[in-house]
């Protein structure tokens, strides 16, 4: 019995192959961006429960030429799949049409592009984004007061959505005006706005930030000020740690859950390796955390 249980061990060893080793390459447009980073290391801690993926990465440093010359690359290195967060939604069409044209594995991470040339697109709802920043806001002020609005990269589609989203829900409150700043969803491009404003004498009773990077550059800026932040309603998107203790301790009134997508993404690499189904888009669902949930829901880094 104990012969022919070591055959079979020995007939598997020799006749089973192992499964391919496959390449997943994510060309991201700028890590210097607390959550574009974020994304980069989940797809690392993700990869690495799969020992026949090889995960790779560079950083285009927020330079489309850059971006573009990433994705060439892989693509001449003939990598099985590519995960791409653009700043741009138009930019990189060209190249997507043919790439894909030629049979390349495209996902489309969070920012969305102007072209269905790619294999998938997984992102959330950034329309329903700005309504909750808006109704949550609104809410807050009784209807009446200033806003001040804190925009992403002004390219990109997510900023686009945000925005309407925000600014179609926020029109149906007559007595709340709102006035509008880029800050690219960088700390420190927020701080150069905010120190501007402030200098200006701008009065503002809430701030919506389209990312809570821009809310962690308010705050410093605040600080600078001698501003109480808990005399101003806050609300960020992405739901870091930062904000989940910002919130904690009242100096951010929200934040909007906004999963980093590259967990998802090099699920569906996977299943398109193994020749499964793969739908068009993927949607991930968000959520409003305020200080009474937010013991329940995990920050996204």
């Amino acid at each position: 019995m104990r012969k022919i249980f070591l055959l079979i061990l020995l007939f598997t060893y020799l006749y089973s192959s192992p499964k391919e080793i496959k390449t997943i390459a994510f060309a991201q447009d700028d890590m210097s961006n607390d959550f574009r980073k974020a994304q980069v290391y989940q797809g690392i801690d993700e990869a690495k429960k799969y020992p026949h993926i090889r995960y790779i990465y560079s950083d285009a440093r927020g330079h489309t030429s850059l971006l573009l010359a990433n994705i060439q690359r892989y693509i001449d290195m003939n990598v099985d799949a590519i995960i791409i967060g653009t700043n741009d939604e138009k930019a990189l069409n060209p190249l997507l049409k043919r790439a894909y044209a030629d049979g390349k594995n495209i996902i489309i991470l969070d920012r969305g592009v102007d072209t269905l040339d790619y294999t998938t697109f997984i992102n959330s709802d950034n329309i329903k984004i700005g309504q909750i920043g808006a109704e949550y806001i609104a809410n807050r002020l009784n209807g009446k007061g200033v806003v001040l609005l804190l925009e992403g990269l002004p390219k990109a589609d997510v900023t686009k959505l945000r925005t309407k989203g925000f600014c179609d829900a926020i029109a149906k409150h007559k007595d709340i005006k709102v006035i509008k700043r880029v800050g690219n969803y960088l700390r420190r491009d927020t701080i150069i706005e905010m120190e501007k404003l402030l200098a200006d004498g701008i009065k503002f009773d809430a701030i919506f930030a389209e990312s809570d990077s821009m809310i962690s550059g308010v705050r410093s800026v605040f600080k600078r000020w001698d501003i109480d932040p808990k005399s101003i309603i806050t609300v960020g998107c992405d739901y870091t740690t930062e904000a989940q203790n910002a919130i904690k301790n009242g100096t951010q009134s929200a934040s909007i859950l906004f999963p980093l997508g590259t967990k998802e993404s090099i699920q569906i690499a996977i299943d398109i390796f193994d020749n499964k189904a793969i739908p068009k888009h993927i949607s991930i669902p968000v959520e409003l955390v305020t200080k009474e949930n937010v013991d329940k829901i995990k920050p996204i880094f």
